[in-house]
């Protein structure tokens, strides 16, 4: 009768033991849906690479002063605020969708947005062809740069392709007679690294640290007046980004 009541227990315990085990599994999944929702939506007291990335891209553009530590503080939130404001977004201190478009964090908003297609890999709408001569404009023009800088120049041949002033193909873009002087003498044949291809990438796909600027210069070394009356938006490095 003991060992009846023994092997009874065993049982019960062991029964017990097996739903705790699933409900915990259940609960732990939540808790996995909820810490990659907050992961991937961006906001005071998150941590992590991606804030990260989202303070070295602050930092490289103004807005940011602290450290890159990867903690999303009142300074990262203030910094993310004048962000979004300079580029007409919500100001809510919030990094979701739309902040990480503007960024040009094209795999978090690709990620957040459900979708596969990410920056290292093609881009829609532009063909291996057009990633390509962008990325050989990019090193001709800007090899010396600083990432964001090769982007730079990227952003500019994008949103001459998008304006009605401009040729509406990259290749149009950077083909124009006297437009980049790489192509006037031959750097634009020099062979890529894959730095320029990942700036080339991340220009297409929209990340655009000149605010839509049509033009830059090296004012070291620019022979044109009129380009000096352009207005500018910012300066990168050594080039000075107009419109």
């Amino acid at each position: 009768m003991k060992k009846g009541l023994m092997i009874g227990a065993l049982s019960l315990a062991l029964l017990a033991a097996a739903v705790a085990g699933v409900a915990g599994g259940h609960a732990m999944h939540a808790e996995t849906q909820l810490v990659a929702v907050q992961t991937a939506v961006l906001r005071q007291g998150s941590s992590g690479g991606e804030v990260k990335e989202v303070q070295r891209r602050l930092k490289n553009w103004g807005y940011y002063s602290g450290a890159v530590d990867g903690i999303f503080g009142e300074g990262t939130r203030k910094a993310v605020i004048s962000f979004q404001q300079k580029n007409g977004l919500t100001a809510d201190g919030i990094v979701g969708k739309a902040t990480y478009k503007a960024l040009g964090m094209n795999d978090s908003y690709n990620a957040l947005n459900g979708s596969s297609s990410s920056s290292s890999g093609g881009v829609s709408g532009y063909t291996s062809s057009d990633v390509y001569l962008m990325a050989k404009a990019i090193y001709a023009e800007g090899r010396g740069e600083s990432y964001t800088g090769q982007v730079a120049i990227g952003a500019v041949i994008m949103n001459r392709v998008k304006s009605p002033d401009f040729p509406n193909t990259i290749a149009g873009v950077i083909y124009q007679k006297g437009a980049f002087t790489a192509v006037d003498d031959g750097q634009i044949n020099l062979e890529p690294n894959d730095t320029a291809y990942r700036a080339a990438r991340d220009a297409i796909n929209g990340w655009d640290p000149t605010y839509g600027c049509l033009y830059y210069y090296n004012p070291a070394v620019a022979t044109s007046s009129w380009i000096f009356g352009r207005e500018t938006v910012t300066v990168i490095g050594k080039h000075v980004f107009a419109i």
